[in-house]
This record gives C-alpha cells, sequence and structure tokens, in this order.
C-alpha cells in the first residue's frame, strides 16, 4: 500500500499528517512555525521515520510556482522573515527522496473542495478562508489556477463602506483591501475585542458582511466560478453566511442571469465540505499528483 505526506504549512503553525493511499489519516503532528533552521528539521525527521511515498505541501505564500523559474518552490516576499526566499520544496525532496508538489494553501483547499467536498462534480470553485489572514484558492478546468504568481483574493481592494471607522485597514501592504479590512485582526483592531466574543447583533458583522459580499460579488464577475466556499475561524459566526448571501445579490442588481442567482445562493455560497479537513486533503491530493507526475 502506498503512503503519502501532507503538509499544512501556515505562518503559525506546520501541520504534518501521515495518510494511506485512499486519505485516511494515520498520523498527525502540529509544530509551531519557528526558523527554518529550527522547524524543517523536525518535518524532515517525522516524514523519514513514516517512509512516505510522496509529500504534498499547501503553504503559506507568496510563493514562486513557476517550474520554468530557477527559484520555483520557494517562499517569496512572505512578512514571515526567516522564511523568506526559502526553497521549501527543493529541501524536502532532496532529504526525503520522493517526488513533492507545492501549491498556496488555500489552492490546495480549493483543489479538495472541487474533488471530494463542497464542489465535488463541478468544473470551477472558489475557496476563501477567513481567518487571520484572508487567502482564496481558485480552481478552473478541474486545477488550481496559476499565472503571474497565483490568486491573492485577500489583497482585492475594496469599496469603502460608508460610516466604517477604520475604512484604510491595518495591511502593511495596501489601503482598503479585503484582508486588512476584514481579517480576524482587522475587526478585532476596529472594534478592540476579538471577533469570536462580538454578539451577533454587533455592527461589525453588518460590516463584515458587506465587504465579504462585495468580494463575492467580484469573484462572480471576474472569474464566474460554479460554487463559492466561505471557510475559517471568522465564518465559524454561522450566522454570517446568510447575510453575506443576501448583500451578495443585493450587490448584483438582478444582473446575472442564472439558476443559483435565482434560488438566492443558498447553494452557491455555501461552507466548506470537507468542515477542517480541506487543507490536509488538498496536499494529500498534490502528493498523489507527485507521486503521478514522477
Amino acid at each position: 500500500m502506498l503512503h503519502f505526506g501532507a503538509l499544512e504549512a501556515g505562518g503559525t503553525k506546520m501541520v504534518l499528517s501521515y495518510l494511506d493511499e485512499n486519505g485516511t489519516m494515520l498520523e498527525r503532528l502540529s509544530l509551531p512555525t519557528r526558523t527554518p533552521e529550527t522547524t524543517m528539521p523536525e518535518m524532515i525527521r517525522f516524514f523519514q521515520e513514516h517512509s512516505i511515498d510522496a509529500l504534498g505541501i499547501g503553504c503559506f505564500g507568496p510563493l514562486d510556482l513557476n517550474p520554468a523559474s530557477p527559484t520555483y518552490g520557494s517562499i517569496t516576499a512572505t512578512p514571515k522573515l526567516a522564511w523568506r526566499h526559502y526553497p521549501i520544496m527543493n529541501v524536502f525532496r532532496d532529504a526525503l527522496k520522493v517526488p513533492v508538489k507545492m501549491d498556496t494553501d488555500v489552492n490546495g483547499a480549493a483543489l479538495a473542495e472541487a474533488r471530494l467536498g463542497a464542489a465535488k462534480g463541478l468544473d470551477s470553485c472558489l475557496y476563501v478562508t477567513v481567518g487571520t489572514g484572508i487567502g482564496g484558492g481558485v480552481v478552473i478546468g478541474g486545477k488550481p489556477v496559476h499565472g503571474l504568481v497565483h490568486p491573492e483574493v485577500g489583497h482585492q481592494l475594496m469599496h469603502p463602506v460608508e460610516g466604517d471607522p477604520m475604512p484604510e485597514g491595518i495591511c502593511p501592504y495596501h489601503k482598503g483591501c479585503l484582508e486588512g479590512l476584514a481579517s480576524g485582526p482587522a475587526i478585532e483592531r476596529r472594534w478592540g475585542i476579538s471577533a469570536k466574543e462580538l454578539p451577533p447583533e454587533h455592527p461589525a458583522w453588518d460590516l463584515e458582511s458587506t465587504y465579504l459580499a462585495q468580494m463575492c460579488v467580484n469573484a462572480m464577475m471576474i472569474f464566474s466560478p460554479e460554487k463559492i466556499i466561505l471557510g475559517g475561524g471568522v465564518m465559524q459566526q454561522k450566522f454570517l453566511l446568510p447575510i453575506i448571501r443576501r448583500k451578495t445579490v443585493q450587490l448584483l442588481g438582478n444582473y446575472l442571469c442564472a439558476d443559483a442567482v435565482d434560488k438566492d445562493l443558498e447553494d452557491y455560497i455555501v461552507e466548506p465540505g470537507l468542515d477542517i479537513h480541506s487543507g490536509v486533503m488538498g496536499a494529500y491530493l498534490l502528493a498523489r499528483e507527485a507521486l503521478e507526475e514522477a
């Protein structure tokens, strides 16, 4: 039986999984994301001890995912300075001597949702995680989208909401981008309290749902995904999803003619079908692809 390694490489923690060829979880380990010099040997040791046949990595970015690039497989301009320009994929490949494939963490999650989750059977989808940051993965034609680099859904510029007490957001790179306005830290900075402690009637959620509805409309207009999937810590507020759907319909202004829109978006803007497992299953699918391509 084949065995696969799956790495969910996050800015706060690294989650390592060991799975069989059916995608069944056999073992899991979580490590804090420290420096490469400290964290990489621990991760390499875990996968070496489990004799994996291939490794898939869903990684925080930005990443160089151009196979023709001399820095292919590297983390690039991350604010995690110790990991900036670190060739993570090649370091694993050289140490483990197995095929390795990497994509953004959200592209991996989008791939898993497209093949196994809420968008199974569809040709395209958008997966967005709303938490410490905001990231989005796009699948079109059954494959994650790359291009100039890769989608950076969290850094699209938003139309400021009238009355927003923090209209420029907190992003160090852009004024008024989605992540700077609607991420968990942005909510806490604006209101002085963690998102998970805010009651449903707090004005924070009217603002939050408006920005996320703007994002949904932008996605529908730009690349027309067949499903939009919203996950992450902020979206654990279950009352938020119906509000986002309603505001998305309002912002569309009866412009799009599609059955999904006519049905009030209940089956179009949805929760992840894989719950909290989209990331690990995405990395698992990347590992399978790495072995097949090798």
